[in-house]
């Protein structure tokens, strides 16, 4: 049967069909593989914003601004002129934004957390991640490095507004996060002392 076979397949296209069988096999995996990191990495990502726009460059009038937190919505005034609508992501249950009337207190473009953030070693390797400085005690030889916030507008105590990752529903500590397009405009656009509704 060995010598049959050998006959009707010599041994040089016997090696060509084991290396078309492994190559297509490789190829199925290597697809399947990127398949799966491809759908991963579509969980991570934020859903599109088809509701963020911004035309408040060339107009003029009073800033201010509403939050509705039902809507996760943000809206930018000049005056009585609506010239920005920001998708937000607010305060998730238990950490819920406040509620009321309020002014900026403070501008500060690279804001970084003094609550929230993560524990890193000497070489800078997290060592625990978002951590709660009032909570988590800092493990001997770490170092805290606050969450980044980027366009940081407070607004009360440790709220505010700023560049972050939108889930599409309300996931953060309290503050109001805004894609950052939106962040770098409203920053632009507000002043200290400038009105800031948050409502229900």
């Amino acid at each position: 049967m060995k010598h049959l076979f050998t006959e009707c397949c010599p041994p040089r296209l016997l090696f060509t069909l084991s290396l078309l069988l492994l190559s297509t096999s490789c190829a199925v995996n290597y697809q399947t593989d990127a398949q799966l990191m491809q759908s991963q990495k579509a969980q991570r990502s934020p859903p599109p914003d088809q509701v963020s726009f911004w035309k408040g460059d060339s107009l003029t009038g009073n800033p201010s601004v509403q939050i509705k937190l039902s809507e996760q919505r943000a809206y930018f005034y000049k005056g009585d002129q609506l010239v920005g609508v920001s998708l937000i992501s607010t305060g998730r249950e238990g950490k819920d934004t406040v509620t009321g009337n309020f002014r900026i207190l403070e501008k500060d473009k690279n804001h970084r957390s003094s609550l929230f953030g993560d524990y890193v070693d000497a070489n800078g390797t997290v060592i625990q991640k978002d951590v709660d400085t009032r909570k988590d005690k800092k493990p001997q030889g770490a170092t805290y490095v606050g969450a980044n916030m980027p366009n940081f507008m407070r607004i009360t105590g440790g709220t505010g507004m700023h560049e972050g990752f939108l889930p599409g529903y309300a996931d953060s500590h309290g503050c109001i996060r805004m894609p950052a397009f939106m962040a770098d405009a409203f920053f632009r656009s507000v002043s200290v002392g400038t009105p800031v509704k948050i409502m229900p």
